[in-house]
Formats: C-alpha cells, structure tokens, sequence
C-alpha cells in the first residue's frame, strides 16, 4: 500500500468494535428501520428511521437519508428512482463490502480497491401470475468481485471472496429463510 491510499477502516476501531461487543453481546443486537410513503403510480419515498442499539434509540439517523423507489418505464413505472431489485443488488453489494474489509482487517490485508458487478435475473412469468410454477423472486443473483491488494496474492484474496456467504449478513437473509412480520395498522 502506498501512502496516498486510504485504508478502507481503521483496524484499531474494528478491533475494539469487536472487543465491545465480545465483552457486551447485547451491543450486537441493532435494528435499522426506515418509513415509506408512495409517491403515486410505483414509486416510494423512503427515509431512514432511528437506529436501535442493545435497545439504546439513536435518533440522529432519523430522516436523514431519502431513498426513491420506481420501476423502468418498461416495467409500467415512471423511472423517478432505483428499482427494487437493484435496491437488493446495492443492499448486497453494500454489506459484501464491508464484509470483505473486515475480513481483511482480521487477516492484517489492506484492500486497496473493491469492485463489485452484481446481476438480478427474475422471470417476471412468476411475478405476473402467467405461471405458476415460476418463482415470483430472484431466479438467481451473480456477483463478480474485483479486489486490488498491493502485495497480497491472488489465493489470499479468492479466500477473502469465498469467505463472504459465510460471513455476509445481507448474504445470509437473501440465501435463507427469514421471518418477515407484514401486518396492517
């Protein structure tokens, strides 16, 4: 790594981070949360909520970050945002990022640079009702990685990639069942 690049996280942080929460498991109870409302036709206006920590509310994330949600004109919206689909893509290419460089931090490896390509195929067959024996969901997500380590082998950073279904949060609630409570209130 040379002195003008900027490691990814300070290892000192992640570190006492881990020791934290290794010392308080509660601190690694948090929720994230976030209010939509429709903007008319499919798309949806959504703001980050509080965040709750080992039941602690931090409010200071309240409305600060506005999300948009539509759909491509072909798939009959009015293209005012981010599809929902790609919104999952982001949400995944987000957590494998940080995945990846605290993997790295734990194996003392500087990643210089992460690129990350990521696919949604969907069959919109099982979306629209046409067949039923078509998933409604994702027929398959694909991710293609780059990752730029001065001084770190190639076999070093495949294991960094390999690493991340076991490691990935969001990884891990896309490839199994989750419990999803939807009421109406």
């Amino acid at each position: 790594m040379n002195s003008s690049t900027k490691p990814y996280v300070n290892f000192d942080a992640m570190k006492n981070t881990i020791d934290a929460v290794r010392q308080q498991p509660q601190l690694g109870k948090v929720s994230f949360s976030m209010q939509s409302q429709s903007m008319g036709g499919l798309a949806l206006s959504s703001q980050t909520g509080p965040l709750t920590q080992d039941t602690e509310v931090d409010d200071s994330r309240r409305g600060k970050f506005t999300l948009v949600s539509d759909e491509p004109v072909g798939l009959l919206g009015t293209d005012l945002g981010v599809s929902p689909a790609e919104y999952i893509l982001k949400g995944l290419a987000g957590c494998y990022a940080v995945t990846l460089v605290s993997i790295a931090a734990s194996k003392d490896i500087q990643l210089d640079e992460i690129k990350l390509d990521l696919y949604f195929d969907i069959d919109l067959n099982g979306f629209l009702g046409i067949d039923p024996s078509v998933r409604n969901g994702a027929q398959g997500i694909r991710v293609d990685v780059q990752l730029t380590s001065e001084g770190t082998s190639r076999e070093n950073l495949d294991e960094l990639v390999q690493l991340l279904p076991q490691r990935s949060p969001i990884h891990d609630t896309l490839a199994n069942p989750v419990n999803i409570a939807t009421r109406l209130i």
